[in-house]
């Protein structure tokens, strides 16, 4: 199996890995000056309160071990799946995160270029600084692969659905409602710095500009829009009735909220904690993917994210059952570092090493990748099989 290295010269490439990419991409974030200075990499690679969630996302995926495989050819072992009736290169695409032009001018534009150059799905944010039109335009100048739009709860119901129609229009695959934020997260960071939107960044889909963003902090200017009072019973059904787009729960970290989604009809649930950055003390979204899996019972499709910073956390991922994964962060540092080129960069990274992952294991194609290519560490010593 030939493929372009991810690297051409050891000696020459400073970029080997998304941490190598964390490090040089937060050097660059810049620091705004509103009122107090705000560091925008605290806004980016902060969670909430003790940071205890947005540290496990990452760290948990260590307790699983790879059982490699010998003597298994692998000459034609091919990454690709399909996701949302899409057919992409590899199971990865990037989440919807907001407000990207602070990372880079270019912001969601650059990475839906980016996207599409690597062949995967990519989520528009709410919070995003250009119009879902103007992000999927952007990829389709290098090939139509597939969008989905993150949507929140509104109190203005009229707004969400004018989302919603521009969404559809525009040609997103499927509606991400995000479950997880009837409030924000306790995120210290933002109120010390009252953090703002840089001036000059409007939120096109949530028809904000500078102006009235910079009138409210962050966490005011949540709660005038997004409501509280939202439930199953209420927003799938009204969902439903408004859009032949799938409808995916992002959020979901527990067996009940699975048999919820199956019962009230979702497409799929992406297990997630929102990167750390809502309920501090929640559990990473690896440890709960094997009982949202569970709970699914192949009638629901479930995907992942948070803490994926490696090839190997992919393949653990869908070892543990998940059909793909998504990131957020690696793409923002990627964004950082070097706008388009520098998202490609994460993705290909990523790919080269969920490549030689899979490889390494003895898997041939997406289908291969179970359980029993993995072990889990215990206390005693000997490698658990899983």
């Amino acid at each position: 199996m030939e493929e372009k290295p991810v690297v051409a010269s050891m000696s020459k490439e400073v970029i080997l890995s998304i941490e190598d990419l964390q490090r040089e991409g937060s050097k660059k974030l810049p620091t705004f000056k509103q009122g107090k200075p705000y560091p925008s990499f605290q806004f980016f690679n902060s969670g909430s309160t003790g940071q205890i969630t947005v540290h496990e996302n990452s760290t948990s995926y260590q307790k699983y071990r790879l059982r490699s495989r010998v003597l298994r050819d692998v000459s034609k072992a091919t990454l690709s799946t399909v996701v949302l009736g899409k057919t992409i290169s590899f199971p990865l695409c990037v989440s919807p995160a907001g407000i990207q032009a602070m990372a880079h001018p270019d912001g969601e534009l650059a990475t839906s270029r980016a996207c599409a150059k690597r062949g995967i799905l990519m989520g528009v944010s709410s919070f995003s600084n250009y119009s879902v039109e103007d992000v999927i335009q952007a990829g389709r100048e290098v090939r139509d692969i597939g969008h989905v739009m993150q949507l929140y709860t509104m109190k203005d119901r009229a707004l969400q659905e004018r989302i919603i129609k521009r969404a559809e229009r525009a040609g997103c695959k499927a509606i991400f409602l995000t479950a997880d934020s009837p409030v924000l997260g306790v995120r210290y960071n933002e109120w010390r710095n009252d953090f703002r939107t840089p001036d000059g960044l409007g939120f096109p889909m949530i028809e904000r500009t500078s102006e009235m963003i910079l009138a409210q902090t962050h966490d005011s200017g949540f709660m005038t829009f997004n409501s509280d009072s939202h439930s199953w019973a209420e927003e799938i059904p009204w969902l439903r009735k408004r859009t032949k787009m799938e409808i995916w729960i992002k959020g979901v970290l527990t067996t009940e909220d699975v048999l919820l989604a199956r019962e009230y009809g979702c497409d799929g649930v992406i297990v997630s904690n929102h990167g750390g950055r809502q309920l501090d003390g929640t559990p990473s979204t690896i440890d709960v993917l094997p009982e949202c899996v569970e709970a699914a019972d192949g009638k629901i499709r479930v995907h992942i994210d948070g803490g994926i910073r490696t090839g190997a956390d992919i393949f653990k991922a869908i070892a543990l059952g998940a059909e793909c994964c998504w990131i957020g962060r690696p793409a923002i540092w990627g964004l950082a570092y070097d706008g388009q080129k520098g998202v490609e960069k994460a993705l290909d990274i990523l790919y080269d090493e969920f490549r030689r992952c899979m490889m390494l294991t003895g898997c041939t194609s997406i289908a291969e990748i179970s359980k029993a290519s993995l072990g889990i560490v215990r206390a005693d010593g000997p490698l658990a099989r899983l």
